[in-house]
C-alpha cells in the first residue's frame, strides 16, 4: 500500500492540468471505490470547474477544484493516478477520469480497495481537518509522540507506527525504517521507548523519502534498509549479517538480528 512519500508523488501526477477546465467526467459510478455514495454527483460537480491543487496527508489525498468542490480519495492497495493525452479512452479498471483541454486525469485500481469521496464546500471538508497531525507539521511533538506510545504500552512498536491514527502515512517499509534506524527490535514495547528518538527519526525519515520517492521516484539512501529489504537475501548495510522476515500482527517485518536483537 503506497505509504506518504509513494502518495505525495502519485497526487503531483495531476499537477498536468492545474488551472485547467475540467470539460467532461467519466466515472464507473458502481465502482467499490466510491462506497461513500458520491459516485452520483461527481460528473455534475467537476464539469466545468478548474483543477487548483493538490493537498496530501498521510495515505490520504484531496484534490481542490474552483467553487468549494472537492475531491478526496486514497489509493488503496493498488491505486494509481495517472496523466493521459486528452483524447485518452477509459480502460476496464479506470473508475474516475477528468477530461481537460490539454490532459486526462487517469483513478486507476484494479482491485478496488481504495477509496473517493467528493464534498462541497468554501473551506476544506470536516473529515479533513479532523485528521491527525502530520509527520513534519508543527503539532506533531515529542509530548503526542510519548502520548501514542502510553497509550498502548505493550503493544510491539512497528504494530503501532502503523496506526494512522497516532503515525498518519507510515506504512510496512517506513516503520522497518524506524526500527533499524533506533537498532530496536520490531517487537519491542511501545512504552519503552525513547520518544524524542522515535520523534527524530520519523521526521527525518520523512523528509529524505519526500526528497527522493516523492519528487521523481527515485531511492533513498544506499546506507538506509530500504534497499536491503525487498528481497529475499539482503543484507544489513551497516554489519553484513542476513536479515529476517518474520510476521507481526498480520504484517511481515523486516529487521537485522544483530543490531536489533529480541527484546
Amino acid at each position: 500500500m503506497p505509504e506518504l512519500a509513494e502518495v505525495a508523488f502519485y497526487a503531483r501526477k495531476w499537477d498536468a492540468a492545474l488551472q485547467k477546465q475540467v470539460l467532461r467526467v467519466h466515472v464507473h459510478s458502481k465502482a467499490r471505490v466510491f462506497r461513500g455514495g458520491h459516485a452520483g454527483d461527481m460528473a455534475a460537480a467537476l464539469t466545468g470547474k478548474s483543477y487548483l491543487r493538490p493537498l496530501t496527508h498521510g495515505k490520504n489525498m484531496m484534490f481542490a477544484f474552483s467553487g468549494g468542490v472537492w475531491l478526496g480519495g486514497h489509493l488503496g492497495m493498488t491505486g494509481e493516478l495517472l496523466a493521459e493525452p486528452p483524447d485518452y479512452v477509459p480502460q476496464k479498471h479506470d473508475h474516475l477520469v477528468l477530461f481537460t483541454p490539454d490532459v486526462s486525469l487517469v483513478y486507476r485500481d484494479p482491485r478496488m480497495f481504495g477509496r473517493w469521496r467528493l464534498d462541497l464546500s468554501p473551506e476544506p471538508p470536516g473529515w479533513w481537518l479532523a485528521l491527525p497531525p502530520e509527520i513534519l507539521s508543527p503539532q506533531f511533538t515529542v509530548a503526542h509522540v510519548a502520548a501514542c506510545l502510553l497509550r498502548h504500552p505493550r503493544s510491539p512498536l512497528k504494530a503501532l507506527l502503523l496506526d494512522q491514527a497516532a503515525f498518519p502515512g507510515i506504512g510496512n517499509w517506513m516503520a522497518d525504517e524506524a526500527m533499524w534506524q533506533l537498532q530496536l527490535h520490531p517487537s519491542v514495547p511501545a512504552a519503552s521507548v525513547d520518544p524524542a528518538a522515535l520523534h527524530k527519526v520519523l521526521r527525518t525519515i520523512t523528509r529524505t523519502a519526500l526528497r527522493t520517492i516523492g519528487r521523481d521516484w527515485s531511492d533513498p539512501p544506499a546506507s538506509w534498509l530500504f534497499r536491503h529489504r525487498w528481497k529475499s537475501g539482503g543484507t544489513c548495510p551497516r554489519c553484513g549479517s542476513a536479515l529476517a522476515r518474520g510476521p507481526l500482527r498480520g504484517r511481515t517485518a523486516c529487521w537485522c538480528p544483530r543490531c536489533q536483537p529480541v527484546p
